[in-house]
């Protein structure tokens, strides 16, 4: 992997550490601010339905004036949407808090093409890798973002993890530091008539990769999201909970030194079907074991590699799907599908915990996982046959 490939996975790492680090607050300071326990994990929801819709500026700017332009943005929005985080909390206004999620989320999501900026600085042979390596920062941000939380939480008594949003803009700086380094390809030439999205979500192999996506993000955040305040239901700490979304979110990214060359070797449609195999394995062991702290430390690990699996192979799905010239178009309608989906699971997350239960949340895993395995399956076996047919 070159230069570039390598600025990327540090961009990655520190634009994820935000999120992970909100990953473990967000529901906790939902709970203590928001009136209706069963929005507790309303401020993640707002944040993925800001990813869906930040895919549409980024869509523009990347097309307009390339890659570093529209990273910047991203860097600027994710510094301010965690000063708005820390204003609301401040405030002691749930709905303060929550308006910080809006260009929080459209960081995050701008954040989301650096995997594609990856793709198109390597050669088509080395993009899975390519790919898979740029999303592996997540590993360092899952050391970084949970030990700024349990470092600077308690700094300001009065205000639980107010320092913590004091601390986190230093993130999205040094990523900005880090894209004055990068050279990427500029934005590729028009050519021909203008892809409509009619035509982009007619192609089966669009379509398998966005129920793949989907499904990854989905059965990840639904179960994720809710697991730090199970946690203290149970009760286990703010620490502990840390701890458990750290593992969780090294078990997400870490495969990424492999996963291109699992997906070179076995191809992404087998490596999805064995990210979809694991996160069945997750709901398996919170359903099947008493609630320990090793018990969710090894079921958010399973669905954080599963979710690996699944969304890198996703990814590298997508890269076959589309010409160079459509590639921001057909990533952009990519992202605002799956972003859009994954905020309904998260603001479902806290409604079906609340008022089902536990259990019930984690059942609810099981049918969209066996149904995208299904799915990508079918799609998988019917290609030799395409093949055939069109000779």
């Amino acid at each position: 992997m070159n230069r570039n490939v390598w600025l990327l996975f540090g961009c990655q790492a520190m634009m994820n550490a935000v999120t992970g680090g909100q990953v473990v607050m967000a529901a906790l300071i939902g709970r203590s601010l928001a009136h209706d326990q069963a929005l507790i994990t309303l401020p993640l929801a707002i944040q993925m339905v800001s990813v869906m819709a930040g895919s549409i500026p980024a869509g523009f700017v990347f097309g307009r004036l390339g890659r570093r332009p529209g990273f910047w943005l991203g860097t600027v929005l994710a510094i301010c949407g965690s000063l708005i985080y820390a204003f609301g909390l401040w405030r002691g206004n749930f709905a303060i808090y929550c308006l910080g999620a809006v260009p929080g989320g459209m960081g995050y999501g701008i954040a989301q093409h650096l995997r594609f900026a990856a793709a198109e600085a390597a050669t088509v042979e080395q993009r899975p890798r390519a790919i898979a390596l740029v999303m592996a920062g997540g590993v360092l941000a899952a050391a970084i973002g949970p030990e700024i939380v349990k470092r600077t939480h308690g700094l300001i008594p009065s205000h639980v993890f107010l320092a913590t949003y004091f601390a986190m803009p230093v993130l999205p700086l040094i990523a900005a530091s880090l894209l004055v380094f990068v050279r990427l390809p500029p934005p590729p030439a028009r050519t021909g008539r203008s892809v409509s999205l009619r035509e982009i979500v007619a192609r089966p192999t669009f379509l398998i990769a966005v129920v793949a996506g989907m499904v990854a993000f989905d059965s990840m955040q639904l179960v994720m999201a809710s697991t730090p305040v199970q946690m203290m239901i149970c009760g286990f700490g703010v620490n502990q909970a840390a701890d458990v979304i750290r593992a969780h979110s090294i078990a997400m990214y870490l495969p990424g030194f492999i996963t291109g060359r699992l997906i070179q070797r076995f191809g992404a449609h087998g490596v999805i079907c064995a990210g979809a195999l694991l996160a069945a394995f997750c709901a398996a062991v919170n359903l099947g074991f008493d609630p320990w702290f090793s018990t969710f430390l090894v079921a958010l690990m399973l669905l954080g590699l599963g979710w690996n699996f699944m969304f890198v192979g996703a990814t590298a799905l997508l890269a076959t799907a589309h010409d160079p010239h459509e590639r921001v178009r057909v990533q952009a309608t990519n992202d605002f599908i799956v972003f859009g989906s994954v905020a309904v699971s998260i603001l479902t997350s806290g409604a079906i915990e609340s008022g089902l239960g536990w259990h019930a949340l984690n059942l609810a895993v099981l049918p969209p996982v066996v149904i995208a395995a299904g799915l990508v399956m079918w799609h998988w076996m019917a290609q030799p046959r395409a093949v055939v047919a069109a000779e």
